[in-house]
């Protein structure tokens, strides 16, 4: 697995960062999701220079142009509840894409919060035979979830190539990740990378809850 971290280099997706990142500006859920979704647009946008592309005639009302366009077949795929901002920053510039949604939530089987597990019920995707497939979820902590998402977007197809996006990442993660995809077809994009994860499985430093943060607390 190859992997890009946009935070070994200066662009804007570090202000979204910082920002999603403060404990004084988190509060705004309304601007947590839109940073969110603007790293998002970023990413997309940088991931798209590594699609396959055809040329095109277009008509206009003068004459014809030529056009270079992607001619990947894309399914965008995200995990509920803290991947749709995420989720929709890249349908802002893949519009034309299919999309792919699973349920996965942690829960921890014993009182001290240190026996994590990972439960996925429900999936509604498109038939992913032969896509191109982004899978983005902001947070990577032990990679489990999104191994777990992954296992179910199988069942409905195998792609051709697999994309997976995150804003944070933590170094256990990434591991576990090119673990499960040692193949150079498999690309992961983080906005960053965090040194570890604390007793309860969150990154350190981190954010906190991603899905609390963007959408209010849950039982």
């Amino acid at each position: 697995m190859k992997t890009v971290n946009f935070a070994e280099t200066n662009s804007v997706i570090n202000q979204y960062v910082a920002e999603l990142r403060d404990v004084n500006i988190q509060t705004d859920r309304m601007r947590f999701r839109r940073n969110v979704e603007r790293i998002g647009e970023l990413m997309a946008y940088e991931m798209s220079k590594t699609l396959d592309y055809t040329t095109r005639k277009i008509q206009t009302p003068l004459g014809t142009a030529k056009a270079s366009v992607p001619a990947d077949d894309l399914v965008i795929a995200t995990v509920f509840r803290a991947g749709l901002p995420l989720h929709q920053g890249f349908l802002n510039v893949f519009d034309r894409a299919g999309n792919a949604f699973v349920s996965a939530y942690r829960f921890y089987k014993d009182k001290e919060c240190r026996d994590l597990d990972v439960h996925i019920e429900y999936i509604a995707t498109p038939d992913l035979t032969q896509k191109t497939v982004m899978l983005v979820d902001p947070m990577l902590a032990t990679g489990e979830s999104m191994e777990l998402a992954w296992q179910a977007f199988l069942t409905k197809g195998r792609p051709k190539r697999l994309l997976i996006a995150c804003v944070i990442a933590s170094r256990q993660g990434v591991e576990h990740l090119e673990k499960l995809f040692p193949d150079d077809n498999v690309t992961l994009w983080c906005a960053t990378i965090d040194p570890g994860l604390d007793e309860r499985y969150y990154i350190v430093p981190g954010l906190g809850d991603a899905g609390d943060l963007a959408f209010g607390e849950k039982l």
